[in-house]
């Protein structure tokens, strides 16, 4: 029999099993998920992305994660300030940084059945987040929508360099389960400040 023909049913069956029920399975499904988003998450670092959040929690009556946001005090502050019931806002204090934002909440967030969220940051983050957010919450099926808060003059151009970085460290981190920062030799780390 040909070879060219076991290949070609080999690489078939490769992509069918791979997509269907393999590793590239959740992000597929992702793809196809039209369902309303049913939380929101909040990437601190700005607190006119929490106060949207807030609002936007408030008006569409979803929950909402504060990843590494303002101070507890001050949070419950804007908390009460927007009238939001307290038990539907989370903050999250575990993120060091972009990556860290997902990997952190991701499995928690998949085990509470949650498969599309309201992703926030600022518009000069929002490339490299919904990058690294869309490959992390991609692997568990959960689909982000981004809503960038605008930082007008405040903004600051990220390098890519540091987007190309983050990209290795979450495929890394799905791939292997640790963040690569984690296990690169001592004197590397400065390619991963965040």
């Amino acid at each position: 029999m040909n070879y060219n023909k076991y290949i070609f049913f080999t690489l078939i069956f490769a992509i069918f099993w791979s997509t269907s029920y393999g590793p590239l399975n959740p992000f597929i499904r992702t793809l196809f998920n039209n369902n309303s988003p049913q939380l929101i998450l909040v990437l601190g670092g700005d607190i006119d992305r929490e106060k949207l959040g807030l609002k936007m929690s408030k008006n569409l009556n979803l929950p909402i994660i504060i990843s590494g946001g303002s101070n507890p005090e001050y949070s419950d502050w804007l908390i009460g300030e927007e009238g939001i019931p307290y038990d539907q806002v989370r903050r999250d204090y575990r993120a060091k940084d972009t990556l860290t934002n997902f990997t952190s909440l991701v499995d928690e967030i998949s085990l509470e059945g949650i498969n599309h969220a309201l992703l926030i940051t600022s518009e000069d983050h929002i490339n490299r987040a919904m990058t690294i957010g869309n490959i992390v919450a991609g692997s568990r099926g959960i689909r982000l929508t981004s809503i960038s808060v605008p930082c007008a003059s405040l903004c600051k151009k990220e390098k890519q360099k540091k987007h190309y970085f983050d990209l290795i460290r979450a495929i890394t981190w799905i791939t292997l389960g640790k963040d690569i920062k984690t296990i690169i030799p001592k004197g590397f780390e400065f390619y991963f400040i965040d």
